[in-house]
């Protein structure tokens, strides 16, 4: 297995597959504020676009601001995933994108993690020291 494919494997024990899967990581920071640590993963969409719209003629056309998603700490870190959703054009200009669902819905958590405090404190996360 090359180096690519493990990094890939090992991913998608840290982060939500359908991330993984379809979007580059393209940063990483630890930020520090106070005693407060946290880690930023910063994902772009990958130039694909999807397949229901393959007989379209389409070019990439930049990406939408990033969105925020709070997921499972990390080394007893927050950890916070910065999610860049590309934009398509046609010939035409119009433009296409794909929807996401990465998130408990009412919420800024990723579904895993949400499911995790409702799991364990049978109510949805807000805005815990832990997260």
């Amino acid at each position: 297995m090359d180096l690519q494919k493990q990094f890939s494997s090992i991913l998608k024990f840290v982060f939500p597959v359908e991330i993984v899967e379809n979007f580059d990581i393209i940063d990483i920071k630890e930020i520090s504020a106070g005693k407060e640590e946290e880690l930023h993963f910063y994902f772009e969409e990958n130039n694909l676009p999807p397949t229901e719209l393959q007989d379209k003629q389409l070019r990439p056309n930049g990406f939408y601001d990033a969105s925020e998603i709070k997921d499972f700490p990390l080394r007893d870190k927050k950890a916070v995933l910065h999610i860049k959703r590309r934009r398509w054009i046609d010939n035409d200009g119009k433009s296409y994108s794909r929807q996401w669902n990465f998130t408990a819905e009412g919420t800024k958590y990723s579904k895993e993690f949400a499911f995790f405090f409702k799991e364990c404190f049978g109510h949805l996360p807000n805005s815990s020291s832990i997260a």
